[in-house]
């Protein structure tokens, strides 16, 4: 099935579910990383940079910069998501700047200012993750990608 029907009438296709989908985890990263138990170190949580010695579940670095970028995609992916076209664009484009932001990880001195963010070695194999998949679930499938023609 390539669209949901929804309570307007209108269909939503497979990729501005997936883009929503998505982009609810990175609301619920965003937010999570603002509790405590959910962020170990709490009380070491800055605005930015690699002295922040928060953690999200105790693996990933965070400060309150990397919690307000994860809500602000993932409002921009909610957006994003009510067209198909959006959808797409904020997968393959979110994937994008998710493989910068990998490349970034791997190039910088995790321990210099050049680590604002900050990222950390989990946050980086993240990275990767995230942008290769948001890249593949924005290009997979084509055909479903559109509501199909009625054929009644």
């Amino acid at each position: 099935m390539s669209h949901t029907p929804t309570a307007a009438g209108t269909a939503r296709t497979v990729t501005q579910i997936l883009a929503a989908v998505v982009a609810v985890v990175f609301l619920l990263v965003g937010i999570a990383g603002f509790i405590p138990g959910l962020t170990t170190n709490y009380d070491q949580l800055t605005f930015a940079g690699h002295h922040s010695g928060a953690m999200l579940l105790g693996v990933f670095a965070v400060s309150v910069l990397h919690n307000l970028v994860h809500l602000l995609f993932g409002v921009a992916g909610l957006v994003l998501a009510r067209t198909a076209r959006g959808a797409r664009a904020f997968l393959i484009g979110g994937g994008l700047v998710y493989l910068v932001l990998w490349l970034y990880g791997l190039l910088i001195d995790h321990g210099s200012a050049a680590n604002f963010v900050p990222v950390n070695d989990a946050d980086n194999w993240l990275h990767l993750g995230l942008g290769v998949g948001m890249i593949v679930l924005g290009l997979f499938p084509l055909s479903a990608g559109r509501p199909r023609a009625d054929t009644r």
